[in-house]
């Protein structure tokens, strides 16, 4: 069920995002783009088979593991961005984008490279497992590494949450207010991967479930504004939304 899930999300992901391609080469929201290609890739790096043939060409030091992290930061920036100026949440903008968010962003990735260093990463493993079987060392790195992946995701996720819930309750078309949803849920289950480590051992797969949930709420999200900023355009003026940016 896992892999079906992870290979369903990889699929749609891939699919919007070659959908997103004419538009980025004639200009128009190319941000877009950006987010579901970082997206696509990211979960390509989360499968077991892709990520083992992708991490020996690497060199076979689960470097694939470190890419992963820091394309999940760019996708979920670029996409705290396009989200933040699209429901037009200023605060939120420079939450992500101004001065302390560049700081949270710089602060995270220093952290997130620094323990990977440190860890004796050798040996291709899908979530460093074998990494953090090999010593108590390299246990407790791998626990502050995953951490520390998951702290900027998480920040950005909570940035973004009122203004979804703003959203939700405003008079915005019915498309974008379901959008807002989805990015909300969306945002609720980036930030539930801050309890990881207090999860019990056999939720193993509740970790899955939340992890894809998040991607599959913001792709559909992302991709129903989109779409809903298409229809807007065809059926007559566009309201000053999301779907207008």
């Amino acid at each position: 069920m896992i892999e079906i899930l992870q290979w369903s999300t990889l699929t749609a992901c891939a699919l919007v995002a070659i959908a997103r391609i004419p538009s980025a080469l004639r200009g128009k929201n190319r941000t877009l783009f950006y987010i579901f290609a970082l997206m696509t890739l990211a979960i390509l790096l989360s499968i077991e088979a892709p990520y083992l043939a992708i991490d020996q060409a690497l060199g076979g030091v689960n470097v694939a593991n470190l890419i992963l992290r820091l394309v999940i930061f760019a996708a979920i920036f670029f996409m705290g961005i396009r989200i933040t100026r699209g429901f037009g949440a200023p605060d939120a903008f420079r939450l992500i984008a101004g001065r302390i968010g560049m700081a949270v962003l710089a602060v995270t990735s220093v952290v997130v490279v620094v323990l990977f260093v440190m860890m004796d990463t050798g040996g291709s493993s899908v979530g460093l497992v074998a990494v953090a079987g090999q010593d108590d060392q390299d246990r407790d790195l791998v626990q502050y590494y995953g951490a520390a992946g998951r702290a900027y995701p998480a920040y950005v996720s909570l940035v973004l949450l009122p203004a979804m819930v703003r959203a939700v309750g405003s008079t915005l078309p019915t498309m974008v207010r379901i959008a807002a949803i989805l990015l909300g849920v969306g945002s609720v289950a980036v930030a539930l991967t801050l309890i990881f480590p207090f999860y019990p051992p056999n939720w193993g797969a509740a970790r899955f479930v939340i992890n894809y949930t998040a991607v599959l709420c913001y792709v559909f999200g992302l991709a129903l504004i989109a779409f809903a900023r298409v229809w807007s355009g065809r059926s007559g003026p566009r309201p000053k939304t999301s779907t207008a940016k």
